[in-house]
């Protein structure tokens, strides 16, 4: 082994490893004019020309694309028409502050005119589309209106049955001193207190009724009745049994003639006697 290989290195300090590589890298050569006009001609710049002149250069002419052009052109016609908005607002504006009392008056007036025309027309057209909206739902209200009412009509004439509370009246006529006037006096009586549907011995009273004598006995509408005489009445008890007790009145009419009567209040009466309804010979309906 050497005597410089047993020798120990010195650390290397900062300045001897710069001076190591700058023995080691080579020496740099200086850019020739030509090198420096290639790049700045590939950089588009002028040789000779500043920082400040190229920066214009840039800038100027403007080179401008067509999506720029079409949104520089939308953009001024918007400001346009914004410009020709202001100033028609201004135009009215200015024309109404110089209008007379009676010009703004009569503006008003037209204006007012207008808005209720335009919610009356409004409110006509709401009122239709209900119509339509509704035209199926009238139709069926009107047909069970109908039936309702023939219901109404045909227990009033006697051709359908009935049932409601009520009284049954019982006259007890053993000696047959009861006639056909009394019985029939029971009947207005009733009615005045606002009997709805009444049956006499399977008979139904309606409004061309007639009552005779037949004897002993009475007949309703020329229907032989036999004693006792029962009346099945239709309405308010309340009503009914006080007008028959009236004094003077129907029950004590016949009980003077030494027959009894018996009235009972009822909260379910059933009237079934029906009559055939009768086409009238002379009468006919008014309405066209």
């Amino acid at each position: 082994m050497s005597h410089e290989d047993e020798t120990p290195k010195e650390p290397d300090t900062p300045e001897a490893a710069e001076h190591r590589l700058r023995r080691e890298l080579p020496e740099e050569v200086p850019a020739t004019a030509a090198e420096t006009a290639n790049e700045d001609a590939a950089k588009g710049a002028v040789p000779g020309l500043t920082g400040r002149q190229r920066l214009v250069q840039g800038l100027w002419p403007p080179r401008v694309s067509r999506a720029q052009l079409i949104v520089a052109l939308l953009l001024f016609g918007l400001g346009f028409g914004l410009a020709v908005q202001v100033a028609s607002n201004s135009d009215s504006g200015n024309a109404l502050r110089g209008a007379r009392q009676e010009d703004l008056v009569r503006i008003l007036d037209e204006l007012d005119n207008r808005t209720q025309r335009l919610a009356d027309e409004k409110q006509g057209l709401e009122d239709q589309r209900s119509e339509l909206e509704n035209s199926s739902n009238q139709a069926e209200e009107a047909r069970k209106q109908t039936v309702e009412k023939e219901k109404q009509l045909g227990i009033l004439a006697g051709t359908v049955a009935a049932q409601g509370p009520g009284i049954t009246m019982t006259i007890d006529d053993p000696k047959g001193t009861v006639q056909a006037d009394m019985l029939l006096d029971a009947v207005q009586e009733l009615r005045a207190a606002g009997a709805e549907a009444i049956q006499v011995n399977g008979v139904r009273v309606v409004a061309n009724t007639y009552l005779t004598d037949s004897g002993k006995s009475v007949s309703v509408d020329g229907n032989k009745i036999s004693r006792p005489y029962r009346f099945k009445v239709i309405g308010k008890s309340q009503d009914l049994e006080p007008a028959l007790n009236i004094p003077g009145g129907v029950v004590q009419t016949i009980e003077k003639e030494q027959a009894t009567v018996t009235v009972e209040r009822s909260t379910k009466i059933i009237v079934d006697a029906l009559r055939a309804a009768k086409r009238p010979d002379y009468a006919r309906s008014s309405s066209q």
